[in-house]
């Protein structure tokens, strides 16, 4: 199995997609080899300034406690954990979170070990070994082993709460389907959208799909951002809590941290939308619905 890399440089880095598909090899796909990493590290690009949340060990050391704790349960297990602290650890914007290379490094050159251990699948009927995406480590935000946690939890969290995205993240259906619509970026649709999981109204993964789907087509003609109001964006929290990076402890391990202290969503706009999402959930075809089958 992949193993830790070695040589760890101090500071998290950039790789290009082009750089990367050089130590994407099949045998690191099979989780037989390790990535070179003196060799990556050479063609890296060092992000500049001393800035303590981009200092590589911070990652590293929360990467291998839940490589620790979760390495006997189901390699899924991990994403509800990991999602919160990852995103709390960096403490990076959504600008910030939009390089690719960011992402794509944090996956070959700090974890590919943890990368391998959560997405190689089990070897085929044939005898052929399992084998992880390749879109786990160049994928896009919503594939990517490491892009995908941190986009969960940025808007899955309500203000400072990351209760949210560890509901959300329980449910690899959720976190697979929600990532990938635009409508996830209002605030209140994405706390709709656990709160119907909450209340046991949305339980199978073939609910939280229809679910998620009539939601995104909806969304067509009507605007969930007039329906349900969310307060104005105020970014001075997300500063105040980018500049403690600086002072703050690592990321708690068994409780939840707090992300920055922004307004919360109204709870009126939440509830206007659950309301309007279990109408549309009620006529959403749900393969293996006995109401749908029998239409």
């Amino acid at each position: 199995m992949t193993s830790r890399p070695e040589h760890l440089p101090e500071r998290l880095a950039l790789i290009s997609d082009v750089q990367a598909a050089e130590f994407i090899s099949t045998g690191l796909l099979e989780g037989r080899e390790d990535v070179p990493s003196i060799a990556l590290n050479k063609i890296a690009e060092r992000l500049p300034g001393d800035d303590a949340r981009l200092r590589l060990d911070r990652v590293r050391d929360l990467i291998e406690h839940a490589l620790s704790r979760f390495g006997n349960e189901r390699p899924t297990a991990a994403d509800a954990w990991l999602a919160p602290r990852l995103h709390e650890t960096l403490r990076i914007t959504r600008r910030e979170a939009a390089e690719k290379g960011f992402w794509t490094y944090l996956a070959l050159g700090v974890a590919p070990d943890y990368v391998v251990w959560r997405h190689l699948s089990e070897p085929k009927a044939d005898g052929s070994p399992g084998r992880v995406a390749r879109d786990r480590f160049v994928g896009p935000h919503y594939k990517q082993t490491f892009a995908r946690l941190w986009w969960a939890a940025e808007l899955f969290r309500d203000g400072s709460d990351y209760r949210p995205v560890v509901v959300a993240c329980g449910n690899q259906d959720m976190l697979n389907s929600a990532l990938r619509l635009d409508v996830i970026d209002h605030r209140p649709t994405a706390l709709a959208l656990v709160r119907l999981m909450e209340r046991g109204s949305v339980r199978t993964g073939r609910e939280v799909n229809a679910l998620t789907s009539a939601v995104n087509a909806a969304a067509a003609t009507l605007m969930y951002d007039v329906i349900a109001l969310d307060v104005e964006s105020d970014r001075e929290p997300l500063r105040e809590w980018i500049a403690g990076a600086e002072s703050s402890p690592p990321s708690p391990r068994n409780e939840l941290p707090r992300g920055p202290e922004e307004e919360r969503v109204p709870e009126g706009a939440v509830e206007r939308l659950i309301v309007h999402f279990e109408e549309l959930f009620a006529y959403a075809q749900v393969r293996g619905r006995i109401s749908d089958e029998s239409e």
